[in-house]
């Protein structure tokens, strides 16, 4: 989604509201996460003394594999990313501060993937005390011992 944005830059205490869904992002997830409906964005962009400021929030649902016991589980992250944006950077300007819109357009999509990639977790788990797989026979622990001998 493509955010013009043009009205925003040039006229202080403007704001806009947006709300949209992003379906084809399972392309760029990592391994072990997979998107059940759409990723949900909801913010605003505002003008605050020349400063434009987008706030916005991501809700993603998503079926997950663990990475102890490999069960597929359903969860949902949700999130809250605010960038500062420029027309341009100037010379001195770190650009991991700004988010440039060239021609006063917002890529809104990859911004928010970028977003959402650096904020998933490394590592999935089903649940905080997952004791995973037995490694002889393949039994998942969670759901009781499996009768191997730890010796072996």
């Amino acid at each position: 989604m493509k955010l013009m944005l043009k009205e925003i830059f040039e006229t202080v205490s403007s704001r806009r509201d947006f709300e949209c869904e992003l379906s084809e992002i399972d392309a760029h997830l990592p391994v072990g996460f997979a998107l059940r409906s759409p990723l949900s964005l909801r913010g605003n962009v505002y003008n605050r003394a020349g400063v434009v400021t987008l706030d916005y929030s991501i809700s993603a649902p998503m079926t997950l594999t663990c990475d102890r016991c490999l069960l597929e589980f359903e969860n949902v992250f949700e999130y809250d990313f605010s960038h500062i944006l420029v027309t341009e950077l100037n010379g001195d300007a770190d650009e991991d501060e700004y988010v440039v819109c060239k021609n006063t357009v917002l890529e809104l999509d990859e911004l928010a993937i970028s977003d959402l990639l650096l904020q998933l977790p490394s590592k999935i788990l089903c649940r905080e005390d997952c004791r995973g797989l037995c490694s002889k026979c393949g039994h998942n622990l969670n759901d009781g011992d499996c009768g191997c001998s730890e010796s072996e």
